[in-house]
């Protein structure tokens, strides 16, 4: 059974950064995408960035471009996300993602993810 294990939300003020940590544990790390995805109070889930088995590409949801990196390290079975520039309106539950398919691309679609940690929160004041 997979399972994912997210750390390192909080409170930050606007314009400031945190980093997401995301350990997998239960299968072969190294060959399945991996995404982060976020929902807000009353919006629905929405992809925030995503990055294939092993690292050599990724894909961001426009409105983060530019301020967030996705990466990992497969010898630590861990994906991170680094958020700078943070904003009020990022604030939501942040969720990473395991991909379904062995050596597929960095989907944004939720259905392209199978397995999902349990999230964690992301606060940026104003």
């Amino acid at each position: 059974q997979v399972q994912l294990v997210e750390s390192g939300g909080g409170l930050v003020q606007t314009g400031g950064s945190l980093r997401l940590s995301c350990t997998v544990s239960g299968r072969t790390f190294s060959i399945y995408p991996m995404g982060w995805f976020r929902q807000a109070p009353g919006k629905e889930r929405e992809f925030v960035a995503a990055i294939t088995g092993n690292g050599g590409r990724t894909n961001y949801a426009s409105s983060v471009r530019g301020r967030f990196t996705i990466s990992r390290d497969n010898a630590k079975n861990t994906v991170y996300l680094q958020m700078n520039s943070l904003k009020p309106e990022d604030t939501a539950v942040y969720y990473c993602a395991a991909g379904t398919t062995a050596w597929s691309w960095p989907s944004n679609a939720i259905h392209d993810f199978g397995s999902w940690g349990q999230g964690t929160q992301v606060t940026v004041s104003s």
